[in-house]
C-alpha cells in the first residue's frame, strides 16, 4: 500500500531571513530572485527587510517542482539555493559571505614621474578595501572572475559597510545641487499654455534612495519629482503608424486635494529588440581621479561596465579612455566579440591623481569620431562622481564641445557615482547638452537596470527635441500646476521653433507628466500670483470654437524629430475629463511617487500629503511589478515611516 502524496498548490510563499555569515546579524537590502526551475513562468523579485526578512509568492508550481532562490547584496558574495516543493510554503533562511576585492594598476600615461603617484594611490584603494565592502560582480563571473584580480585583499565582516550603512566620520559634504523652486499655479486666463521638454533622466530617485538607506533626508534640491515617477516602469501602448512615440492620456481627483484633478500624459517611445538595436561606436570614458577611491566609485564603475560589456555585439566596438592628472586610450576601438580584451582593460583601472575632465572628453569625442558609424549609435559614456575641479576648460567651454559634438552626431551618456563631493548639478547640466541621459548608480542592481534591462532606452535614441505643450480649456478650468520639470520649463514660442534644443527619447523609453488642474468653480483651494491688469488688451472671454471642445479638459500637442532630421512632426490628442472611469494602477502609483516627493521637498503644494497616504497608495497600486521597483519603493517608504517613528 502506497501513501497518498499531498497534492501542492499552484502558487507558493517563500521566506526566509538573511543574516551575515560572520556576525549573525540580518542584512536589510539583499536582492532576492526567486524562480521554479526548468519553468517559464517569470521569476519575482523582492529585497529584504530592515530584519533580513523577505517574503513572495510564486505561482506555475507542481508537485515535482524545485524553487531557485538567488541572493545578491554589495559587500557579500552572491548564493544560490535550489530547494524542492514539499509543501505552500518553503522556509529558506540564508547566510551570506563578505566578498573581498582588490585592484590593479592601468597605465595611464608612460612618464615615469607619475609612477609614484599610481603607486601610492594602489596603496590608499588596497587600505580602503581593507574597511569597505567589494562591489560584488553578478554577471555570473563571481569574484575570481569578476572584480578580483590578482592578490585579493579580504574584508573585515567588522569593518563592513555596505550601502545601508555608511560611514560617519564627520568628512565635508561638497555634493552640489542647482535650486529647485516649485512650479506654481497659474491661471488659466493668463497662461492658457504649459510648454516644457520631456525628461527621460532617472538620476534623482535612486540618489534618493541612496540618501533614505543611509538615515538621511535628502536634501530638497535633489528631489527632482519627475526622476522619481519616471524612474518605474509603466505599461503604455506602443505607437502605431510612423511615429516614434505614442501619447495616453488619464484623469482622476487629485488624492491630495480632492477637490481638485489630476491628469497624466505619458509618452511611450518604441521598442526595439536588443539583436535590432543600429551597430554602436562606444567610449567609455572613465574618471579615474584620486576622488574615485571608494569603494562604492571606481569598483563599482567597472563591475557596471562589464555588465554593459556582456550585451556586445560583434558589430559593437568599444574603445575606453581614462582622465585624471592626463588623459590616456587605454584601450582603442574593439569589437564587442572580444570581450576578454574589453574586461581586461577595464579590470586595471585604478584611482589616483587630480581631475581634468576637460581634457578627457576632448579625447573621448576624438576617438568616437575616429570611429564614427553614419547609421549606428555613437556615444560618450561618461562615468564619474562630476568632480571636475581641475582642468584647462571652463564649464561653459565644456558645455559648448559637447553641444557642438552633438550637433556631428555624437551623444553622452553620464553614470554618476559616489558621495560626499557627488557633482549633481554639473552632471545633469552636461547630459542635457549633449543629448544623453542621466543616472545615478549606487549599487549594481541599478547597473544592471540602466545598462541592460533599459539597454536600449539608455543608448539608442529615436527621437530628439521632443516637446510637450499643453492647451487648457478655459470652460473647464481655472488654474493648473505642471509638478516637476522646473528645470525643463519652455516659453510657448519655443515649441514650434526647431532650433530650440529639447530632451530625448530612447528605444522604449517612457515619460510621465503630472498636472494639478483646479476645475471651473472651484475657489479658495489655491493662491496665485497677482498680477496687474493690462492697459491696451483684455482677456479673450470667446466660448470654445467647436461643440466637441466643450468636453475637453486640454489639448495635448507634441512635437518630435526624426534622428538625423531638422524639421519636427506634430502629434495631437485631446483630454477628455474620465470623472466616471477608474484610474489605473500604473497612473495611482505614479500619483504616490509624485506625493513622496512633495513630502520630501515639503511642498507648498503638498496639501494633506503624508508619508503615510503615500505608502497606502503605492501598496494599493502596486499592480504588476517588473523587476520589483515598485515593492522596493513600498518597502523604503516602510522603513522611512518607522525611522521617523523612532
Amino acid at each position: 500500500m502506497t501513501s497518498a502524496v499531498a497534492p501542492v498548490p499552484g502558487i507558493v510563499t517563500v521566506r526566509g531571513i538573511v543574516r551575515d555569515g560572520s556576525t549573525q546579524r540580518p542584512i536589510e537590502g539583499v536582492q532576492i530572485q526567486a524562480s521554479v526551475v526548468a519553468s517559464t513562468v517569470p521569476a519575482r523579485t523582492t529585497t529584504t527587510s530592515l530584519s533580513g526578512a523577505y517574503s513572495l509568492q510564486i505561482a506555475g508550481v507542481t508537485p515535482s517542482s524545485s524553487i531557485r532562490v538567488m541572493y545578491r547584496r554589495i559587500g557579500y558574495n552572491a548564493a544560490t539555493v535550489i530547494r524542492a516543493v514539499s509543501g505552500d510554503t518553503i522556509a529558506m533562511d540564508q547566510m551570506m559571505s563578505t566578498a573581498v576585492m582588490a585592484l590593479n594598476q592601468v597605465v595611464v600615461s608612460e612618464q615615469d614621474a607619475r609612477r609614484e603617484k599610481r603607486a601610492t594611490a594602489r596603496q590608499n584603494v588596497m587600505a580602503a578595501a581593507a574597511s569597505a565592502p567589494a562591489v560584488q560582480d553578478f554577471s555570473g563571473r563571481g569574484v575570481a572572475g569578476g572584480i578580483a584580480r590578482g592578490v585579493a585583499a579580504p574584508v573585515s565582516p567588522s569593518t563592513v559597510r555596505p550601502r545601508d550603512y555608511p560611514r560617519r566620520d564627520g568628512g565635508g559634504n561638497r555634493e552640489q545641487y542647482d535650486k529647485i523652486d516649485d512650479n506654481p499655479f497659474l491661471a488659466v486666463s493668463v497662461h492658457p499654455r504649459s510648454t516644457f521638454s520631456v525628461d527621460v533622466d532617472r538620476a534623482s530617485y535612486s540618489n534618493v534612495r541612496r540618501f533614505i538607506s543611509q538615515g538621511q533626508t535628502p536634501p530638497p534640491d535633489a528631489v527632482r519629482i519627475e526622476e522619481l515617477i519616471n524612474y518605474f516602469p509603466y505599461d503604455l501602448p506602443s505607437p502605431r503608424g510612423d511615429a516614434p512615440v505614442s501619447i495616453t492620456t488619464e484623469t482622476m481627483a487629485a488624492p491630495w486635494q480632492p477637490k481638485h484633478r489630476l491628469v497624466r500624459v505619458a509618452l511611450q517611445a518604441r521598442r526595439i529588440e536588443t539583436a535590432a538595436l543600429p551597430p554602436s561606436n562606444l567610449v567609455f570614458l572613465i574618471d579615474v581621479s584620486g576622488s574615485m577611491n571608494q569603494w562604492n566609485k571606481l569598483p563599482l564603475v567597472k563591475s557596471s561596465l562589464r555588465l554593459l560589456v556582456d550585451q556586445l555585439r560583434p558589430q559593437d566596438y568599444v574603445a575606453l579612455v581614462v582622465y585624471a592628472g592626463a588623459a590616456g586610450l587605454v584601450l582603442p576601438s574593439t569589437s564587442g566579440e572580444e570581450k576578454a580584451t574589453i574586461s581586461a582593460a577595464i579590470d586595471r583601472l585604478e584611482a589616483g591623481g587630480s581631475t581634468a575632465g576637460g581634457a578627457g572628453i576632448e579625447l573621448a569625442y576624438r576617438t568616437a569620431r575616429e570611429h564614427f558609424k553614419p547609421n549606428g549609435n555613437n556615444r560618450v559614456i561618461l562615468a564619474t562622481d562630476g568632480d571636475f575641479n581641475v582642468g584647462v576648460s571652463s564649464d561653459g567651454d565644456m558645455e559648448r564641445l559637447i553641444e557642438s559634438k552633438r550637433t556631428e552626431g555624437t551623444y553622452l551618456t553620464i553614470l554618476g557615482f559616489g558621495q560626499g563631493n557627488y557633482q549633481d548639478a554639473k552632471m545633469e547640466k552636461l547630459a542635457k547638452r549633449g543629448n544623453g541621459n542621466y543616472a545615478y548608480v549606487d549599487d549594481i542592481a541599478e547597473a544592471r537596470k540602466v545598462l541592460v534591462k533599459e539597454m536600449g532606452a539608455t543608448l539608442v535614441t529615436v527621437a530628439n527635441d521632443v516637446k510637450l505643450q499643453v492647451e487648457f480649456n478655459p470652460a473647464a478650468v481655472s488654474a493648473y500646476r505642471l509638478i516637476g520639470y522646473e528645470d525643463r520649463v519652455l516659453a510657448t514660442e519655443d515649441f514650434t521653433d526647431d532650433k530650440k534644443d529639447a530632451g530625448d527619447m530612447g528605444a522604449g523609453h517612457s515619460v510621465t507628466a503630472l498636472f494639478e488642474v483646479v476645475p471651473t468653480g472651484v475657489t479658495g483651494t489655491i493662491t496665485l500670483r497677482e498680477q496687474d491688469s493690462l492697459r491696451y488688451q483684455v482677456p479673450a472671454t470667446e466660448a470654445p470654437r467647436s461643440n466637441a471642445a466643450k468636453n475637453e479638459l486640454m489639448f495635448v500637442r507634441m512635437r518630435y524629430k526624426t534622428p538625423g532630421e531638422n524639421t519636427s512632426k506634430q502629434v495631437t490628442q485631446p483630454v477628455i475629463d474620465g470623472r466616471n472611469g477608474s484610474a489605473s494602477n500604473d497612473f495611482r502609483f505614479a500619483a504616490s511617487v509624485a506625493a513622496f516627493g512633495m513630502v520630501l521637498r515639503n511642498s507648498e503644494h503638498k496639501g494633506t500629503a503624508t508619508l503615510r497616504s503615500s505608502l497606502d497608495m503605492a501598496t494599493a497600486a502596486r499592480g504588476e511589478d517588473d523587476g520589483g521597483y515598485r515593492s522596493e519603493f513600498v518597502e523604503m517608504l516602510g522603513r522611512l515611516l518607522n525611522s521617523e517613528r523612532r
